[in-house]
């Protein structure tokens, strides 16, 4: 019913064009921009539903594909198409920018219209990079994200948002220098900026593994790993509630589709050679990160270091299958660890934004972040209180809520690779439930430490509503995750295939 409408082209630039026509209405009609702004989120989730409605999970094949010349001189094409690995993160995309817009509906109170804005265009680049099929038009998307989000820090952000702008700034653009290099080099080889013809380009390996490199910088930035990690503590402390959650939600997936949608394809053979490196920096995050979170006072800073650390567990997912492939000689084990680490990418998303949102409840009333400010939280704000131990015990990775399943694939399928792999990667969840559980015992248990918790007033409607959404979604997949892993098998299954098949030429 969907395949003859530009129906990707209208979730990118519905969120554009209203974020145009908001700007220019601009803060006299301060009411109207927010219920225009909450209408276009709406709008285009619905619009992603469509397809999802649409979609056929029996086939690894680009879907609801559009392309129209860009530019001619150079083979570039408006191309666009999406499986089973970007229409999850599409979903996840277009759910949580409505939850972003609600939540800066009362606390922004200064440049709201451009506020909203911003995160209308960052909506629709960050769809745009999921569904582009074209290198450039990727790479034009992927660099457009900086520049909302460098507003969102920098304008709205907390008294270092300077510093924290300019860290993000510079490590991402560096990052996606060299990635620009890569596909300028693709380009002279194949001919064109296609991606699928990319994938089937023959390279030598020192092509490869120079291309895997550069796809690293770029990736491993965005993800971010170990140890080009150190801008992502700033910019989510400094960063308003609204660009925190979208950070640690969507943002830092695009690392990970990254590494599926170019360097798994594309290099595989400096992939699998690269392989045990890749699992080396994936657990020094996973552990070293760990240890780190655990001593931090500020909440939002325990939270982004959590973030680094379960992200971990998705590039741990996405390349020890080629060591699985090795052991077994089966692809189903190493195809259960990347479906684990795609999960995970997307549980994370819910449950990051939901402890930045619990962070962003509590800062608002009591303007701190500080553990040690806080205390007795229950005693004033039960409703918050159950809602954010929903969101803690998710984080540590309880089974029965969405955090569980991603991680315990990964694990139970480094088994096939290694033990002691996944050993090591199970035994360091314990230190996810401790600073998890460490802080929220801190935080909300005990005698209300002082007046300003005392006079804390529990969650309004609307910040119910947000946190609510969120545990259900969470709980859903948590109990229920096989609508996902329908969703995203046949095009895992069929990356793997494609990323053990030898290239060199």
């Amino acid at each position: 019913m969907f395949e003859n409408m530009p129906i990707l082209s209208l979730l990118i630039w519905a969120p554009i064009l209203g974020g145009i026509w908001v700007l220019y209405a601009g803060d006299r009609q301060e009411t109207t921009v927010k219920y225009f702004s909450l209408a276009v989120s709406i709008l285009v989730f619905v619009l992603s539903l469509f397809l999802l409605d649409g979609f056929d999970v029996n086939t690894h094949e680009m879907q609801f594909v559009e392309q129209t010349v860009w530019i001619e001189s150079f083979n570039i094409y408006y191309r666009l198409g999406i499986d089973g690995i970007s229409l999850p993160l599409i979903l996840l995309t277009t759910f949580m920018t409505i939850l972003v817009i609600i939540s800066g509906w009362e606390v922004i109170e200064t440049r709201i219209s451009q506020y909203m804005a911003s995160f209308l265009f960052l909506e629709g680049f960050m769809l745009g990079t999921f569904s582009s099929l074209d290198a450039i038009l990727f790479y034009f998307f992927w660099e457009a994200m900086l520049i909302p989000m460098f507003l969102i820090i920098g304008v709205w952000g907390g008294a270092r948002r300077v510093y924290a702008t300019i860290k993000f700034f510079l490590y991402t653009f560096l990052g996606s220098v060299f990635m620009l290099v890569a596909l300028l080099y693709l380009y002279s080889q194949a001919g064109s900026f296609n991606i699928l013809d990319l994938h089937a380009l023959h390279l030598s390996m020192t092509e490869q593994q120079l291309i895997f490199i550069a796809f690293l910088l770029a990736f491993a930035v965005k993800v971010p790993m170990w140890p080009v990690h150190t801008w992502l503590p700033d910019a989510h402390v400094e960063a308003p509630t609204g660009g925190s959650v979208i950070l640690a939600a969507i943002l830092l997936k695009m690392g990970g589709y990254g590494f599926l949608r170019f360097s798994l394809p594309i290099t595989p053979d400096a992939s699998i050679a690269l392989a045990d490196f890749m699992i080396a920096l994936s657990l020094i995050a996973i552990v070293y990160i760990g240890f780190v979170a655990l001593v931090q006072q500020d909440m939002k800073k325990l939270i982004a270091y959590s973030s680094i650390s379960h992200m971990g567990f998705v590039t741990l997912g996405f390349f020890i299958g080629f060591q699985i492939y090795t052991n077994t000689g089966s692809t189903a084990g190493a195809v259960m660890a990347m479906e684990g680490g795609m999960m995970q990418m997307i549980s994370h998303g819910f449950i990051s934004g939901a402890l930045f949102l619990c962070v962003g409840v509590m800062y608002d009333r009591m303007h701190s972040r500080e553990i040690n400010a806080y205390g007795g939280v229950v005693n004033t704000m039960p409703k918050f209180a159950a809602l954010m131990m929903l969101f803690a015990m998710a984080n540590s990775g309880l089974p029965g809520t969405s955090g569980f399943v991603g991680e315990f694939l990964v694990i139970l399928s480094s088994f096939q690779a290694s033990p002691w792999i996944a050993m090591l990667a199970a035994t360091i969840l314990i230190l996810g439930a401790a600073y998890t559980l460490w802080m929220y015992k801190r935080v909300i248990f005990g005698d209300i430490a002082n007046e300003h918790v005392a006079e804390l007033k529990d969650i309004s409607s609307r910040e119910g509503l947000i946190l609510a959404l969120l545990a259900i979604v969470v709980l859903l997949f948590g109990i229920w995750p096989a609508p996902l892993f329908e969703l995203m098998h046949t095009s895992i299954e069929h990356l793997f295939e494609h990323a053990i098949q030898s290239k060199l030429g």
